[in-house]
């Protein structure tokens, strides 16, 4: 049974014309980029220009940018890599920097942070406001003196509530701290300038905006030094060591450059508007994380009280239709999102979110036809949810 995918913002499918263009170099007929005889070459030729298709989608130039296994990889290189520069260059007497972050951030900076608290370095976690943004006065408040790093999303992944980067990237350059943005679902999905951002690094994905997985790219400002986390050789100009893949690279230029055009994105936010007001006037109880702040245009995260998401997710599942819910299973147990929890929802009606995420390949056909069976399911659940759960809600 084909299924209608809600889940972009998991993974977006990998569009035609990304897929064309790297054909070429999954052929076998390419080199590698480090290699100076012709096919060595003309693998460089097209790693470099997928390099610039890459800067171009964020304003940057092509120098600053940095491939990598993706945005995981990213995040780690941006934060890892300034703290120990920090570390290296101007730690006195032991001392460890202040680092800064915040609570609605994806595990890949939270567990960073988590484990540079267990190395001793302390760390502030800012909390959002009950629409899910947070506030670049809050950020400055937590500013000190010792401040070294400041990492902060650009859009939450899992409200598609956009934050104030552009104002906290201010505050950094004023107090000479480096900011590390987290663009990895944004890219593609709302304009991007890094000099309007004030940033010095921004990690970014490939496979959120209709490229491959396993590739992506941070941006290092010019002149921002990082120290690198791989050792071999003097790849990505001794940033990231490693043989670059080229299919991926390729792939990523490709998918880059389509989602610059920006014209999907209108298209996109219409269905996804479609869809939440279709919800909002079928289905009682129930309503749209960060309704009330801006969003990227792909993404709703609609909450329905009186049922568990895992149990509809799974009902939607067997009707056709791929969407996920807030919470991360770990060790056979259903925990709450760390992002909903940090905007004030109480647990149970955190369990009951379901996140919508809308790519280009989405149909008005398969938004009107999963509103057809949605309310039904969401009825079925609540018949089947203790009484104490609903009225807990």
């Amino acid at each position: 049974m084909a299924c209608a995918y809600f889940d972009n913002n998991a993974n977006s499918p990998v569009a035609p014309e990304v897929l064309e263009a790297m054909l070429p170099a999954l052929s076998g007929g390419a080199g590698n980029a480090s290699s100076i005889h012709q096919r060595g070459q003309a693998a460089k030729a097209a790693m470099e220009r997928a390099r610039a298709q890459v800067a171009g989608l964020i304003h940057a130039q092509p120098n600053e940018i940095v491939f990598t296994s993706g945005g995981t990889e990213s995040d780690n290189l941006a934060i890892r890599g300034a703290v120990a520069e920090w570390m290296a260059t101007r730690a006195r007497n032991g001392a460890k920097p202040h680092l800064i972050t915040t609570r609605i951030e994806h595990h890949a900076v939270l567990h960073v942070f988590e484990d540079l608290e267990r190395q001793g370095h302390e760390v502030t976690y800012v909390a959002p406001r009950a629409d899910g943004r947070i506030e670049a006065a809050a950020i400055a408040a937590a500013m000190r003196p010792d401040t070294a790093l400041i990492s902060a999303m650009l859009a939450n992944n899992e409200t598609g509530v956009l934050q104030p980067a552009a104002e906290i990237g201010a505050l950094a350059k004023a107090a000479r701290v480096v900011f590390h943005v987290d663009a990895i679902q944004a890219a593609g999905k709302v304009p991007i300038h890094v000099d309007g951002l004030g940033c010095q690094l921004l990690s970014l994905s490939a496979h959120k905006f209709h490229g491959p997985s396993g590739v992506g790219a941070l941006y290092v400002r010019r002149g921002t030094r990082l120290r690198p986390m791989l050792l071999g050789g003097h790849h990505e100009r001794d940033r990231r060591a490693g043989t670059e893949n080229l299919p991926g690279i390729v792939g990523m230029g490709a998918a880059a450059e389509m989602a610059g055009d920006g014209t999907a994105c209108a298209r996109v936010g219409a269905l996804r508007d479609r869809l939440e007001a279709g919800v909002l006037a079928a289905i009682e109880h129930c309503g749209v994380a960060g309704a009330g702040a801006e969003r990227v245009p792909n993404t709703s995260d609609i909450y329905f009280d009186g049922i568990e998401g895992e149990a509809l997710l799974i009902a939607l599942d067997l009707h056709g239709f791929c969407v996920s819910t807030g919470a991360a299973c770990s060790s056979g147990a259903i925990e709450p999102s760390h992002v909903l929890l940090a905007m004030g929802f109480a647990k149970p009606r955190a369990r009951g979110c379901i996140r919508f995420s809308l790519g280009r390949q989405n149909t008005v056909e398969e938004v009107d036809a999963l509103l057809q069976v949605l309310p039904g399911l969401v009825e079925r659940q609540r018949r089947l949810t203790p009484a104490k759960m609903v009225r807990s809600a």
